[in-house]
């Protein structure tokens, strides 16, 4: 496995400290986040699932735990849209040109507004992914924010 992606490219230039994690990707997992979790032994909420979005037809990325599920009535919100629902697997990874399961918020082909769980953001590290399966990056996710001029807002859907 390759550990220089478009990802791994793009927080380079951005003078990003960062570490990467392997981890035996399982593509019949129910949830992919969780499962790279457990296999790397943290937190569910410390890995971050990035999940690609149409927001009034628009191309958007939401990051936020994997063990959460998305509220598109918060997402539209923080984005003033009026309407935001998942993107096709298809069109996601034309778009950012990743395979699902390896989807990066880095080194998308073209930027998108992004938008972060805020609750993230008082975690002292989080993973996302780095561009391709199986693989995570584990950094201060300040710098994702830093890095994508992400907005932080809440997002997570409640029961």
């Amino acid at each position: 496995m390759s550990k220089a992606t478009r990802a791994t490219e793009m927080l380079d230039r951005s003078g990003v400290t960062y570490a990467l994690q392997s981890y035996d990707y399982d593509p019949g997992a129910d949830r992919i986040g969780v499962q790279a979790a457990l296999a790397l032994g943290v937190p569910a909420a410390q890995v971050l699932k990035t999940l690609m979005i149409m927001a009034d037809n628009k191309p958007a990325c939401a990051i936020l735990p994997s063990d959460c599920e998305l509220s598109m009535k918060k997402f539209a919100a923080a984005l003033g849209a009026k309407s935001a629902e998942m993107m096709k697997p298809n069109d996601a990874e034309r778009i950012t040109g990743f395979k699902v399961g390896g989807i990066s918020p880095f080194g998308q082909r073209r930027g998108v507004p992004t938008v972060i769980e805020e609750q993230a953001l008082a975690l002292e590290s989080v993973f996302v992914n780095g561009g391709q399966r199986g693989l995570q990056i584990k950094l201060d996710p300040k710098q994702i924010v830093r890095v994508l001029d992400a907005k932080a807002a809440s997002l997570i859907a409640t029961a």
